[in-house]
């Protein structure tokens, strides 16, 4: 018996907002299944921010619908607040505070008694691997401890959706690499992650599908594969000893381009196994020798060039 298809936690029809005479997000549509991590990704002032903002209920919206968890936002504002969880840009965590009894304040927030409470708060601890340091003050955690003490907040209401913007921003590799394995623990447990980013890399490791957006508008959306495999560019780089070598492989090889002072040639390639043969196959018929090969497809880096005319950015500069 085939399973029921996964429901939509996030829905999203004709999304406006607008800052006095700046159209913020103009019309946007979007819709992330239960269980899956969904990433935004933009240039600065694309309104990422603003879309998560939006969706969290802290700010309102000028048109459009949107559904979380099955709550409409404007109509059930407060059903939408108790399923969902928000991490931002910005530490929520209390400085003057330890570890531990940040969490025992989100647990008082939420209602909990003090048995299931106190017992939520251990676990979290556990879980982040902060128990250590769970009585020492927040203000002497690393920025890593930092942002998996405000993720371990977060979760202290068992949220069905969590919002992530940006939260991987300023930490090293090894703290970037153990929150994205909390992420996907998450998921694997039934969770939805709304993801915005502004490190390509990690939206390729963590997302289900992804959306870009560029000046309020979704400009394309899918997974990885499928937004790279839409972007031509492709190409095999060949490098040669000399010039000679150079002279020969364009001539054998239609349609490459040639740079005499590096000495190599871009041939226009999908990087695929039998194409590639077929190249080399050409090269060995003609014994043409080359000194080094290597293989370029689009990465999501190209996709998002080539959708928003921007490079990544380091950070939102604004909204």
């Amino acid at each position: 018996m085939a399973s029921a298809p996964a429901r939509a936690a996030i829905a999203v029809t004709g999304l406006r907002k607008s800052f006095g005479a700046k159209v913020v997000l103009d019309g946007i549509d979007l819709e992330v299944r239960e269980g899956t991590t969904f990433a935004l990704l933009g240039p600065n002032g694309s309104g990422k921010t603003t879309t998560v903002q939006i969706l969290s209920t802290l700010i309102g919206f000028d048109g459009g619908r949107a559904r979380i968890a099955g709550h409409d936002l404007v109509k059930e504002p407060d059903a939408v607040r108790a399923a969902i969880g928000v991490t931002g840009q910005f530490s929520a965590v209390d400085d003057l505070l330890t570890g531990e009894e940040n969490l025992v304040l989100m647990a008082d927030l939420h209602h909990l008694g003090r048995v299931e409470g106190r017992r939520r708060v251990a676990d979290l601890l556990d879980r982040f691997e902060l128990t250590e340091a769970a009585r020492k003050l927040a203000s002497t955690y690393s920025g890593g401890m930092r942002r998996r003490l405000d993720l371990a907040m977060t979760l202290v209401g068992e949220p069905r959706v969590i919002f992530l913007d940006e939260p991987t921003t300023g930490l090293d590799p090894r703290s970037r690499r153990m929150m994205w394995q909390t992420i996907r623990g998450l998921v694997a447990g039934g969770v939805t992650i709304f993801l915005t980013t502004q490190y390509l890399e990690e939206a390729d490791h963590l997302a289900d599908r992804i959306a870009v957006l560029d000046r309020g508008t979704l400009v394309a959306e899918g997974t990885a594969e499928e937004l790279k495999r839409g972007l031509p560019g492709g190409h095999v780089r060949l490098r040669f000893a000399d010039p000679a070598g150079l002279d020969a492989a364009a001539r054998v090889l239609d349609g490459g381009s040639r740079d005499d002072e590096a000495l190599t040639l871009l041939v226009p390639g999908d990087g695929g196994v039998a194409a590639l043969r077929g190249l080399l196959d050409r090269l060995d018929q003609a014994a043409i020798e080359v000194e080094e090969l290597s293989v370029h497809t689009p990465d999501l880096d190209d996709v998002f060039f080539a959708l928003t005319g921007n490079p990544i950015a380091t950070e939102e500069a604004v909204r």
